[in-house]
């Protein structure tokens, strides 16, 4: 099993109960605020927002939610290496092609399935705004009880902020003693443009004794 997945590999530790919490917490908003649709941000290119949305999704999926894991991020994809999946066909094949079945693949973890991204298209972006979007969206809502999303960062592209617009909620992941705080401010400020509905941060790296294990 991946490192990537320490909710796995090493569920006693700090940094897995960690992600225990953070779907706690997300569980508690969801009572007033649902979000049925989650998508993982960061500021910069940042590889602890693929494996916060991985982590995540192994610890719903553990708590009895039928998950899918989207990776939305068209031009650089790491979720099918994560689970070890082919990513021949994924969310650009479904984009393209209107008639093209959602082809999600099943992993080893019950209840936990995921949407690779797929052959990189020349328009990521222009698909992800797309009303064929909005098709792939209903039918993912029908198979999943929590669908978490992955992007290119918020500050390089647009694809994230597209998306953002799109799903329930945005959890923005920064990287302690690297993601630099005016790029946390401008990530915020893209989302607030499209109206965004920004849930939460995670911080990443942080020392233990900070009680933020992620």
């Amino acid at each position: 099993m991946p490192l990537d997945l320490i909710a796995l590999t090493d569920p006693q530790s700090p940094q897995a109960e960690a992600y225990r919490s953070l779907r706690t917490n997300l569980d508690f908003y969801s009572l007033e605020n649902p979000l049925h649709t989650l998508l993982i941000a960061s500021p910069e290119p940042d590889e602890d927002r693929t494996r916060v949305l991985a982590n995540l999704g192994v610890i719903s999926a553990q708590a009895g939610k039928r998950v899918i894991l989207v990776d939305a991020n068209m031009r650089r994809p790491r979720l099918h290496t994560i689970f070890g999946l082919s990513n021949d066909r994924g969310l650009a094949t479904a984009l393209v092609d209107a008639r093209a079945k959602l082809p999600i693949r099943e992993t080893e973890i019950p209840r936990l399935r995921v949407l690779p991204a797929g052959p990189t298209p020349t328009n990521p972006a222009d698909l992800l705004a797309s009303a064929r979007m909005s098709q792939v969206l209903a039918q993912l809502k029908d198979q999943a009880d929590v669908i978490l999303f992955d992007a290119p960062p918020l500050v390089a592209v647009t694809d994230g902020a597209l998306l953002a617009a799109r799903v329930d909620g945005v959890l923005l992941v920064a990287r302690a003693g690297q993601t630099r705080r005016e790029l946390v401010e401008k990530a915020k400020d893209i989302l607030g443009k499209v109206k965004a509905n920004l849930v939460g941060a995670v911080l990443t790296n942080a020392a233990v004794e900070t009680g933020v294990y992620v």
